[in-house]
């Protein structure tokens, strides 16, 4: 029996063919950001177990997918998926495409959104620029990366403070997304049958405490590295997985936030077959 989302998006096709490719485009985009997910959270999984020497972050995590034989033929369908979730997210955060209004909250919500949008459009010139880096048999380093964003940052006026904003950005993100895994309503938001929207909630609440705490300490060394304007002491997702490796207890700290972020990844490809969507909100 084919769910409700195809019926539903099949009929859309009938009806407004570009709206469909809308929403089509964006669920997609649910799938390549689930994908990212889970393969930084597979890989700091491995190096809390000692597979593999260190956690990636987003290029480093992705740049593991070349070893698979249709590896670049993926990487392209990640980068255009997380363009295509950014463009959803600029849908959501300009028109209003979910309908949550013009209040304080709501325009709180849509400017989250407008954040989330610009953060994984970055993600996705990451994964292009790792396949131009492929091309020329060049490396991908996430902590290279980091450090001459910070060493460019630092170079401005009130770079340091710059920095140490950004920091507290990052680190607020990971405020908000444990917030969220202990406070928020994920189910309301997903249509399906109860039991599919109970294991999904699950997935988001372990997902977003896991998000949160990765981000944390991301966060927390670019402040440090602002405050002392030392590019040296930034770190990336990658570096901040490491750092909380080398922590009393932090063999288990890394793994349960590797389940976490592997958790996130699968609440994502979930949220994006059960979300209801209405591009047709924006062409209208």
């Amino acid at each position: 029996m084919v769910d409700a989302p195809a019926l539903r998006l099949g009929r859309r096709f009938e009806r407004r063919p570009v709206a469909a490719l809308i929403e089509l485009a964006a669920r997609a985009g649910y799938l390549a950001r689930g994908a990212v997910h889970v393969s930084i959270g597979a890989i700091a999984l491995l190096a809390a177990l000692d597979v593999t020497p260190r956690a990636e972050g987003v290029a480093g995590a992705m740049d593991a997918w070349r070893e698979w034989p249709a590896g670049i033929v993926l990487l392209w369908l990640i980068g255009l998926g997380l363009y295509a979730f950014a463009g959803w997210r600029a849908l959501q955060a300009v028109f209003d495409v979910d309908g949550q209004g013009r209040k304080p909250k709501a325009l709180l919500a849509r400017l989250g959104q407008a954040v989330s949008g610009a953060v994984y459009a970055g993600m996705a010139v990451s994964v292009f620029g790792l396949l131009d880096a492929i091309e020329d048999l060049g490396e991908t380093d996430d902590q290279a990366k980091t450090r001459a964003f910070v060493a460019r940052m630092l170079d401005l006026p009130m770079g340091g403070w710059l920095v140490a904003g950004t920091g507290l950005f990052v680190a607020g993100c990971g405020v908000g997304s444990i917030a969220r895994a202990l406070l928020d309503h994920f189910g309301r938001d997903l249509q399906g049958d109860r039991d599919t929207r109970r294991w999904a909630v699950a997935l988001a609440r372990i997902g977003y405490l896991g998000r949160g705490v990765a981000l944390l300490p991301a966060g927390l060394f670019l402040v440090v590295a602002g405050l002392h304007a030392r590019a040296s002491e930034a770190r990336g997702l990658g570096g901040a997985l490491d750092a909380l490796e080398r922590q009393p207890l932090g063999t288990p700290f890394l793994s349960l936030t590797a389940l976490g972020l592997i958790a996130f990844g699968f609440f994502a490809v979930a949220e994006g077959w059960l979300r209801p969507m209405r591009p047709e909100r924006a062409l209208d």
